[in-house]
């Protein structure tokens, strides 16, 4: 099934709306807090789409996923009683514990360690403001993870051009598929 290829030409031609840095900045965002798709999925295909802005796509994501770090921050802090039944609904209740146990061992490490990694960040980030973690440190972890992931993204896609794309292009689908597997074995693995 070639389902990865043909979302991989759509984010090709979203990549390239004159809108799109918003688009861009507006999942950034969401996905810090609330929604599972992770930016990259965007950044790549906008780098491919015009290198020359890398740098720019790559601040981007990472400034507005800081702030929806601190959105999600600010949902564990004031609103975890209310999102408690959503979170056990959609089956992140016993990653949410594990998060939150992993943050109070580590605090910034953890954070920092969500923030560059395909680790649920925006478990980290509710769970931070649930366990009252201090502002300071978890902004700057939130910016050099989350930096350190998009501006490395960025850097590579650019530096690879047209090659990149080619052979995204001909294992996306091989990807897309090994990724959907791994979300499957992880799950299974962290309900435990």
């Amino acid at each position: 099934m070639r389902i990865f290829s043909v979302l991989m030409d759509k984010v090709l031609g979203w990549a390239k709306h004159p809108k799109a840095p918003w688009y861009l900045g507006g999942l950034s965002f969401a996905e810090s807090s609330f929604f599972p798709i992770p930016p990259d999925v965007m950044l790549a295909p906008m780098v491919l789409a015009k290198p020359d802005q890398a740098w720019r796509f790559a601040t981007i994501t990472t400034v507005a996923s800081v702030l929806g770090g601190l959105a999600g921050f600010a949902i564990g802090w004031f609103a975890l009683d209310a999102i408690e039944p959503f979170l056990q609904d959609w089956g992140y209740w016993e990653t949410y514990q594990k998060a939150r146990a992993w943050f109070e061992e580590w605090g910034f490490w953890a954070i920092f360690a969500a923030g560059f990694s395909p680790i649920p960040y925006k478990i980290f980030t509710i769970a931070a403001g649930a366990a009252s973690m201090a502002l300071l440190p978890f902004t700057v972890a939130s910016a050099v993870g989350r930096g350190m992931r998009f501006f490395l993204v960025a850097g590579l896609v650019a530096w690879g051009g047209p090659k990149v794309e080619e052979k995204l292009r001909q294992y996306v689908d091989i990807i897309g598929w090994l990724c959907v597997v791994l979300i499957v074995v992880a799950y299974f693995l962290l309900k435990d």
